[in-house]
């Protein structure tokens, strides 16, 4: 039986979540940088809020379903919860580092490396909403929806089992320099572990609940970068 989906409710949430969003984003760029003359941050929040308000539309038309997932944050495993909780703080350090360097001038990137890095940015994002468009069950957190799942091989699942997770690499590997800064740089290498640990228990638990996962691994060696892991 197919869920019944307030539509109206669904959006009103959406809103209200990427408003605090972006109003976060806001406070992590330009109380560290203390100014808004900060052409960097305005530009690379402009073009995030303008690949998610096409991201949204999508979804609203055409996968409510997805929407309501992805909107679920709450984490029901522990492994992820002590992952997730951590990988925030990490996250965190990438947006508010670039803030500080700006205002103490520690490093720059030129004009033309901050516009290519906001473009693959901008890729990155749309990769991301391949990834959506391919697999309706993209849950923000991880879980397994029994008797209505499927394992999802085509688009970059035919490639990696975990292209989310490169979109989000390239997404967010790359907002260090889209701001500005190269010392924004540094957490990344931590954040790559907790991804490592992320992606293990989520195997686990797809291997476990998931029928045909086991020999959909066997199929597809790679987790996210093909020839190497």
């Amino acid at each position: 039986m197919t869920e019944e989906i307030d539509i109206k409710n669904l959006v009103f949430k959406a809103i209200g979540q990427f408003s605090f969003l972006f109003l976060l984003l806001g406070m992590c760029f330009f109380l560290p940088a203390w100014t808004f003359n900060y052409w960097e941050a305005w530009l690379y929040i402009g073009t995030f809020v303008s690949m998610m308000i096409v991201f949204l539309i999508y979804m609203v038309r055409n996968d409510p379903g997805l929407l309501k997932r992805r909107l679920e944050k709450k984490e029901k495993r522990k492994k992820q919860k002590w992952v997730i909780s951590i990988a925030n703080l990490l996250f965190l350090s990438i947006f508010l580092i670039p803030g500080f360097d700006k205002r103490y001038e520690w490093s720059h990137v030129p004009v033309w490396g901050v516009i290519l890095a906001d473009l693959i940015f901008a890729f990155g994002y749309l990769f991301f909403f391949w990834v959506m468009r391919e697999n309706s069950y993209a849950a923000h957190n991880v879980k397994v929806e029994k008797g209505v799942q499927k394992v999802i091989t085509t688009g970059p699942y035919a490639i990696i089992r975990h292209p989310m997770y490169l979109a989000v690499i390239i997404m967010f590997g790359i907002t260090p320099l889209a701001l500005g800064s190269y010392w924004g740089l540094i957490p990344l290498s931590v954040i790559f572990v907790f991804l490592y640990f992320r992606i293990a228990d989520e195997e686990q638990l797809l291997t476990e609940e998931l029928e045909g996962y086991e020999e959909y691994m066997k199929q597809t060696k790679y987790r996210i970068l093909p020839k190497i892991w």
